[in-house]
């Protein structure tokens, strides 16, 4: 595939050629995939009662401190599998029950799974097609997926790039995820939902981070000014220190619920209709799924 001869899927833009080397995400042009299974904690019209089909890609063009995934973003665990066992994956998700298709970090393997989708998408595969990003993203990268995605589970990470260079190791972090956004609701417009769950659309999560309720706050601000009804926002609290951060100390610590607070009635007030809260103890390591690819 001549997109990883030079590769600049993401605005990283390493130019590897991902055939002899690795770029800062740490993908070769083998898929790896970490874990696949039945996903029930996303937002209900994602998860529903059965599930969301969840395919865990292994390593990410983000390097955030405080990844809870870290044992396949950064530590590369997963298994090599071809496009026509990602196939297999998809059809076997599907065959027990998964409400949609739910591709997790795919950022780095996009030519590989639009190759791989567009073979069984309608004929074989009739389930919506789910793609769970951080966003940093390049536009064109968006644009492949078009006619492939029928839902974006999009992260809106931080508008302060500060924030995003200190916490994530990209400085140009909202510029990128902005842009990438406007493509997803080019490309599939307003949110459709139908008994309870959804079939297209974009939802976007912003992650409350300790400390920093302005920058979460205007995040709210720029989405429901910018789209107002025609997507969905998730603000969440899920947040879930696993280390000590002796740099940033604030995210040795969780969300309180004065901040969490805080977010959501800024967000009523502003007139959002259409979001989702979480309630109840998220913050815990067991929300963290068990990576575990011997049976993939």
């Amino acid at each position: 595939m001549k997109e990883l001869e030079s590769c600049t899927l993401c605005p990283r833009n390493c130019k590897v050629n991902r055939y002899k080397s690795t770029g800062v995400c740490g993908a070769s042009d083998k898929i790896k995939v970490a874990h696949y299974g039945l996903h029930y904690w996303e937002e209900p019209i994602i998860s529903g009662d059965s599930g969301s089909g969840t395919i865990f890609f292994s390593y990410c063009n983000l390097k955030c401190i405080f990844c809870q995934n870290y044992k396949i973003s950064t530590g590369g665990y997963g298994k090599e599998i071809t496009e026509e066992r990602l196939q297999e994956l998809c059809l076997e998700l599907q065959e027990k029950g998964a409400n949609n298709i739910n591709l997790v970090t795919p950022t780095h393997y996009v030519p590989q799974i639009v190759s791989s989708i567009h073979k069984i998408k309608d004929d074989k595969l009739k389930i919506p097609v789910v793609y769970n990003t951080s966003s940093y993203e390049n536009v064109s990268t968006i644009q492949m997926l078009d006619g492939t995605i029928d839902i974006y589970l999009a992260d809106l990470k931080y508008f302060d790039d500060n924030l995003a260079c200190n916490y994530s190791h990209c400085k140009d972090y909202f510029q990128y995820a902005s842009q990438a956004i406007r493509e997803m609701v080019k490309q599939v417009g307003k949110f459709v939902i139908e008994n309870g769950l959804m079939k297209r659309g974009v939802i976007v999560r912003i992650l409350i981070l300790p400390g920093h309720v302005e920058d979460a706050k205007r995040l709210v601000h720029y989405l429901y000014t910018t789209y107002y009804d025609t997507i969905i926002i998730s603000l969440m609290n899920q947040y879930t220190p696993l280390k000590k951060f002796d740099k940033y100390p604030n995210l040795s610590r969780k969300v309180s619920d004065d901040e969490y607070q805080e977010v959501i009635d800024y967000a009523i007030d502003l007139g959002v209709k259409y979001a989702f809260i979480q309630e109840g103890e998220t913050q815990s390591e067991s929300f963290i799924p068990n990576f575990d690819c011997s049976k993939i």
